[in-house]
């Protein structure tokens, strides 16, 4: 044979051409939809409504306008908004220039949102109106503040315009026929996403063109995704570029329905009103859902798909949600995986199960994404896989396409986070017997309140520098409705005075932002170990007995 003398026919003689291979990316989904699907609707923002050419032309406006002020490749570009159409069209406008997008949370705090906006380098800032005070306090604290481009939403309520343009007259700086190109090479970034992480300054999460295309794919057959879903924006485009699912629902010719707040109402209304079938969300989410009030709900008929992750979801919620006529899939990852890498797969044996078993299987987080390489619980001494019995206890690690590059510009977090060639998620968990992994606590004291991570040490910095504080500890205390809420564990100094639980919430106000303050403060003496360590699992018992 050939391979016996070194030959090899299947490769020596075959090449790459521009014919036969071109990067990926999931810029590709637009344009495709934009010639399959020109008329059908792509992005609902209240009476307005758009087709999916109109939004193709809206995007490559962007792209151009953002190229004749000077933005080019591997510029940052940010976006703070609510679910509104210029955040969906960023998505695509900004990657079409090779610029790299940062969509950033709406509930930081100025200034951390400074750090990120001076960390990411970003040459334009997109901001809405409503958001300006607190977007005006963090430009003040920076040397070089970016271009900032209102987005002047008619929905907004209050705020001022603070930037130098609207986002409309900015669009028709740009031309509708802009001609964009791909990436030359799929490993180029196309997002930057900040994860609270657990110490100090948030660290800047780099994805590439490979992996936003494969995981937007993987939400298309993971969920069972037909054609021209009609989706609603609870989830925030800001965490994850929104589970990847812009670029999923272009790839699918799915329909957009923007909420610029999430509630009850707002969840019934556009599900009766605009046909909406699926939507994704945190538990607290559910938790709107169900205890909704009867003014707030509105009758519907078809079967509403909703994908969940963050805190796990209890039994409980989920026997519940089906009950009521929506179809709950359970996902897991992480900022670092682009959303959701790890589903629970549903199999047809168990709908014979009673709904209470139906329930916990449910709330398992199962198995690995589509376009996920590998999904293991293992000791991270040894990196050896823990047994499959539901008990041993081990960090769940991942490996594979749909795993981030890396942190910006912080090679030592890169290299801790990947370390023995697997990403280290520093989530504790158990495989059961059938493969499913299942979440049982977490390492570094992450709390996830309302799908948002806190940084227990960021509240603990917080807390220190109460003038009448000596010790403080905080840990995460389960909520029915948010998951999960901080408690603050406070050692008063001597002669402090009367200083109450509600002194201490309000002067963390004055240093966090508002979902990271603690909503319990208990005051007494730490529990330590004898070399002095703050003993957080006994804080953890007395916070969840309270």
């Amino acid at each position: 044979m050939n391979l016996e003398r070194g030959v090899n026919p299947f490769e020596t003689a075959l090449h790459r051409t521009p014919a036969n291979y071109t990067p990926l990316t999931p810029l590709t989904f637009i344009e495709r939809a934009a010639t399959v699907w020109p008329d059908h609707p792509s992005v609902i923002d209240g009476e307005r409504r758009f087709t999916w050419v109109e939004t193709y032309a809206r995007c490559r406006r962007l792209a151009s306008a953002l190229a004749r002020r000077g933005i080019g490749v591997g510029d940052c570009v940010a976006v703070f908004a609510p679910n509104v159409p210029a955040i969906y069209e960023a998505s695509f406008g900004v990657p079409m220039l090779g610029a790299v997008l940062n969509t950033i949370n709406v509930r930081l705090d100025p200034a951390t949102i400074a750090f990120i906006l001076e960390h990411g380098e970003a040459k334009a800032l997109l901001t809405d109106r409503e958001l300006s005070p607190v977007i005006a306090d963090a430009l003040s604290r920076m040397e070089r503040p970016p271009l900032v481009i209102d987005v002047d939403d008619a929905l907004a309520s209050g705020g001022e315009r603070i930037g130098e343009v609207e986002y409309e007259a900015f669009l028709e700086e740009g031309d509708p026929g802009f001609e964009w190109s791909g990436p030359d090479d799929e490993w180029r970034a196309i997002s930057l996403n900040y994860t609270s992480g657990t110490t100090g300054n948030p660290k800047g999460v780099v994805y590439h063109h490979r992996g936003a295309y494969l995981n937007a794919l993987s939400n298309v057959v993971g969920w069972n995704l037909a054609h021209h879903p009609v989706y609603l924006w609870t989830l925030p485009m800001f965490h994850c570029n929104g589970w990847c699912f812009p670029w999923t629902l272009a790839a699918v010719g799915g329909t957009s329905v923007c909420a610029r707040k999430v509630e009850a109402a707002t969840i019934y209304e556009a599900i009766a009103g605009e046909g909406v079938t699926h939507l994704c969300g945190a538990p607290v989410v559910l938790g709107m859902i169900l205890n909704a009030a009867e003014d707030e709900r509105r009758p519907f008929s078809h079967p509403v798909h909703v994908m969940t992750a963050a805190a796990p979801p209890p039994a409980a919620v989920l026997e519940r949600m089906e009950q009521q006529g929506f179809k709950v899939t359970h996902v897991y990852g992480l900022t670092e995986t682009y959303g959701p890498a790890v589903i629970c797969a549903w199999k047809k044996e168990w709908d014979d199960l009673p709904m209470a078993e139906q329930a916990e299987r449910k709330s398992r987080q199962g198995v690995r994404y589509h376009a996920l390489d590998a999904l293991e619980v293992m000791d991270p001494e040894t990196m050896a896989p823990v047994p499959r019995d539901g008990e041993t206890l081990g960090e769940v690690m991942f490996r594979g396409n749909i795993v981030m590059k890396g942190y910006l510009k912080n090679p030592a977090a890169t290299g801790e986070a990947f370390a023995g060639g697997w990403f280290h998620s520093g989530d504790l968990g158990v495989v059961h017997p059938d493969g499913y992994i299942q979440l049982k606590d977490r390492s570094k004291d992450v709390i996830i309140s309302g799908g948002e991570n806190i940084s227990s040490i960021e509240v603990e910095d917080a807390l220190y520098r109460h003038p009448a504080v000596l010790e403080a500890a905080v840990v995460a205390r389960p909520d029915e409705t948010w998951g999960e809420t901080p408690c603050a564990f406070v050692t008063l100094r001597e002669g402090a005075g009367a200083v109450t639980g509600d002194d201490v919430i309000a002067f963390c106000r004055d240093h966090l932002a508002r979902y990271k303050v603690p909503r319990t403060v208990v005051f007494g003496p730490l529990p330590k170990t004898s070399t002095g360590k703050v003993q957080k699992f006994k804080l953890r018992e007395r916070a969840g007995a309270l």
